[in-house]
């Protein structure tokens, strides 16, 4: 099973969500405005209460359109600087400390912005609209009413604010980028458990299939041996009823094996009984010797040396010579001949299993049904350790199969 990974989100207190999050969010928004409107109510002009109120109005509704509320906060200074400078009579203060709704803005269109050119843009228009305070509006009749002192002023708190709010803005960038990916990974770890879970599937569900197929069609056929010639030599039913128990035997021993693997998870606890026998490649001689019991003619040729190969090589090179004895005993039966050769040539294990087909049964097969699922697990054995295989009939009559494993020196 993979390792659990945690991966923290940082800023958690800025990704506040559901409603203690929204209610948060809405107290900052009405604290900004009724900022706002307190500023605007130490002026007396006529127009003050009027420009700070519409402004303190738009600050609510600066998460969901910051760029909008940005650009007619911008509008109304517009509009107060103009009412200001009018020669006759003075409608508005300016500038005025509730025009810090400006900033609240331009802070809300730089921290909750989507894109990454929108807090770069409020950022110039805002520091470029002091601008026409310095120069004046010749057209209108507006004389430079800003002095260079307020407007280093206004740059000044201008800078801080925004990057201020890009520190932020990135910070939480940088939180949910955080989060994304921790959900990624949450997501990819439990695809490799499933896949884990699909491996470990396929390979007991391999493992009962070479066991219960190759234990019992050793046991049937040496049963039905055993009942031809019960009355005529009891000494060889009496030596096939003993292949049947030992076969028996070691098919209950792997079953046991096998369920201990489902109940516990791993092969080898300390608490799961009897340690896993390994198999090797001497066994094959051992499932040789009992096919030649059910009838079969085999010759084992094994050039390997010794401490050459590690146990999942020589357990991959055990199953598919099994389960290519199996398949002759259940499709050809006894009379048939089988050549077996492994041999290692150039960090390569070569396995060959070749039989003639000529047994009793000879194309009808043991039980009259070709599953398929021997070369398949044949296939994916070969295939996880590396190599190749290949199966198929012979010229004539009989069947060949061939796999090549990669083999590690040790």
């Amino acid at each position: 099973m993979a390792e659990e990974r945690t991966v923290s989100v940082p800023s958690s207190w800025m990704a506040l969500s559901g409603r203690y999050g929204r209610a948060v969010a809405r107290a900052c928004d009405i604290s900004m405005a009724l900022v706002v409107l307190v500023a605007a109510d130490y002026y007396s002009a006529e127009y003050d209460s009027v420009l700070g109120s519409l402004m303190a109005l738009c600050l609510l509704a600066r998460r969901r359109f910051p760029a909008t509320v940005l650009a007619v906060v911008l509008a109304l200074s517009i509009v107060q600087f103009v009412l200001y400078g009018r020669p006759d009579f003075q409608l508005a203060s300016a500038p005025a400390s509730y025009n810090v709704a400006v900033l609240f803005a331009m802070m809300s269109v730089v921290h909750h912005s989507r894109t990454t050119w929108m807090p770069y843009l409020a950022g110039a228009v805002v520091l470029l609209t002091p601008v026409a305070g310095t120069v004046g509006m010749p057209p209108l009749g507006i004389e430079p009413f800003v002095d260079l002192q307020t407007f280093l002023i206004f740059w000044g708190l201008t800078l801080t604010v925004w990057l201020t709010a890009f520190a932020l803005h990135t910070r939480r960038l940088y939180a949910e980028s955080q989060a994304a990916r921790a959900w990624h990974v949450e997501r990819e770890q439990e695809q490799r458990v499933r896949l884990a879970a699909a491996r470990e599937r396929a390979e007991i569900a391999r493992e009962l299939h070479d066991v219960v197929a190759h234990s019992l069609a050793v046991m049937i056929l040496q049963a039905d041996g055993a009942e031809a010639v019960l009355r005529k030599s009891p000494d060889m039913a009496q030596s096939a009823l003993k292949t049947i128990a030992a076969t028996g035997r070691d098919a209950i021993d792997d079953m046991h094996r096998i369920v201990r693997v489902l109940r516990e998870g791993t092969p080898d606890s300390a608490d799961s009984g009897p340690p896993r026998r390994l198999v090797t490649l001497d066994e094959i001689e051992a499932v040789a010797g009992r096919a030649r019991a059910a009838g079969l003619s085999v010759n084992v040729s094994v050039e390997v040396g010794e401490g050459r190969l590690s146990p999942a090589e020589e357990m991959t090179a055990f199953r598919i010579v099994q389960e290519c004895l199996t398949n002759v005993l259940r499709h050809a039966g006894a009379g048939a001949g089988v050549d077996i050769r492994i041999h290692e040539e150039q960090g390569t294990l070569l396995i060959s299993v070749v039989d003639d087909g000529a047994g009793t049964f000879s194309g009808r097969g043991l039980g009259g049904r070709s599953g398929g699922n021997g070369l398949v697990g044949m296939r994916e054995r070969a295939e996880l350790a590396g190599g190749s295989f290949e199966a198929g009939p012979r010229l004539g009559s009989g069947w060949h199969v061939r796999a090549s494993i990669p083999t590690r020196t040790k």
